[in-house]
């Protein structure tokens, strides 16, 4: 690798692996607020939070490579025009194909990452995040017993606690319900209470500290009332039902799993169209990352004596653009209008002969400019919108 290569890698780090961490973190606090309000309102522990959103980072990381790969190559050749370096790299005889090599090598690499995350971890991550809402909603994570309200376990006991501290460790202000199948009721009250463990894993012992017990049954011609220091209270957990098994949604699914189903004779046609479009959506969005580098140096190439920000602008629209034709083609071929190998592949084979043409353009065209017409035109555009601005009138009438 020479000293090109080596410098040309540090311009595309920095951006790509800023885009990166930005999108990652925004994309998190956006998602993290929803999940604190959802996690709170089902009272499960704050912890559960994390890993939910550590089930989400391979999705996110799905959509933020692509998008920092691009940013990263664009910004690297910007500066490059911008500070005239290009200029000298051409001039002593340096290809643009030649510059692309270190761009396609992130692109390479990246594709392969981009291919492990979405075909292999993010079906797995998203099958566990949908497991903890539900163990969440379920109460199998210890979410059921809400400070403050009164709270069922199980269809005999009703429990009600008016302060945690120590992580639900420590428990005060104390009301049990418990009813009996032969007609007994047991309520208590206690200053304290503690939760503990027994051998049998279906079984936990409240221990109650300094309170009162009413005993009621049929069998009792008044109610029984005992003051105590310490009251063990077993407590039968209630039994949660089991989740789901993975792969009732495609996005579960990983790639070798979606090819299999969607040759699958005996499956219906509705199953193998609808993974046969999952298939090819992956795919065609891991093959779009190696078009980045050529449309990154086409739209990162300003005009001379220009240091319009267009094509960053421009990059991104085409990507998010492309991504929800992408998206609209997946939902036409799993509802069987069109194949999924044409809906999918069809929009891809435009998109890369786009890209192909711009790059020739800047390549190839001597002074060709892909978007010099909408460069001149929003230049345009900015010269008439900037004469009416307050700062514009107040020096032309100086």
């Amino acid at each position: 690798m020479t000293a090109l290569d080596r410098y040309m890698a540090r311009l595309i780090a920095v951006p790509l692996i800023s885009t990166l961490l930005i999108s990652a973190m925004l994309l998190v606090l956006d998602r993290m607020l929803r999940l604190f309000d959802f996690v709170a309102s089902e009272g499960g522990p704050v912890s559960v939070v994390w890993r939910m959103l550590a089930n989400l980072l391979p999705e996110y990381l799905g959509l933020g490579i692509p998008i920092g790969l691009m940013l990263g190559i664009l910004l690297a050749f910007r500066r490059l025009a911008t500070t005239s370096e290009l200029d000298v790299l051409r001039a002593v005889g340096m290809s643009y194909n030649r510059m692309l090599l270190v761009p396609f090598m992130y692109a390479i690499a990246l594709a392969g990452m981009n291919l492990a995350i979405v075909g292999y971890i993010q079906p797995l991550a998203r099958y566990n995040y949908e497991g903890l809402r539900f163990e969440l909603r379920s109460g199998a994570l210890g979410a059921s017993i809400k400070v403050g309200e009164f709270t069922n376990l199980g269809e005999r006991m009703t429990l009600r606690i008016e302060e945690s501290r120590n992580e639900g460790r420590d428990l005060s202000g104390i009301f049990v319900n418990a009813r009996a199948p032969g007609g007994d009721i047991v309520s208590a009250t206690a200053e304290k209470g503690q939760f503990l463990r027994t051998d049998d894993p279906d079984v936990i012992i409240f221990r109650l500290t300094k309170g009162t017990l009413i005993h009621q049954s049929p069998k009792f011609d008044t109610p029984r009332v005992l003051t105590f220091d310490a009251h063990d209270l077993p407590i039968d957990l209630p039994k949660f039902e089991q989740f789901r098994q993975r792969g009732e949604s495609n996005l579960e699914l990983t790639l070798p799993q979606l090819a299999k189903i969607g040759s699958d004779p005996g499956a219906s046609a509705e199953q193998r169209d609808t993974s046969r479009s999952a298939f090819h959506f992956r795919m065609v969005e891991v093959a779009t990352m190696l078009l980045l580098p050529l449309l990154a140096l086409a739209l990162g190439v300003p005009p001379k004596r220009s240091t319009s920000a267009l094509g960053v602008f421009l990059s991104i629209v085409m990507i998010v653009t492309y991504h929800k034709i992408n998206e609209y083609a997946q939902g036409v071929g799993s509802l069987g209008l069109i194949d999924p190998l044409i809906a999918l592949w069809a929009p891809f084979l435009i998109f890369a002969g786009l890209v192909l043409w711009m790059y020739y353009t800047i390549a190839y065209v001597p002074g060709g400019q892909p978007i010099g017409a909408l460069e001149k035109f929003f230049a345009k555009a900015w010269k008439a919108v900037s004469k009416y601005l307050p700062g514009k009138r107040r020096k032309a009438a100086a």
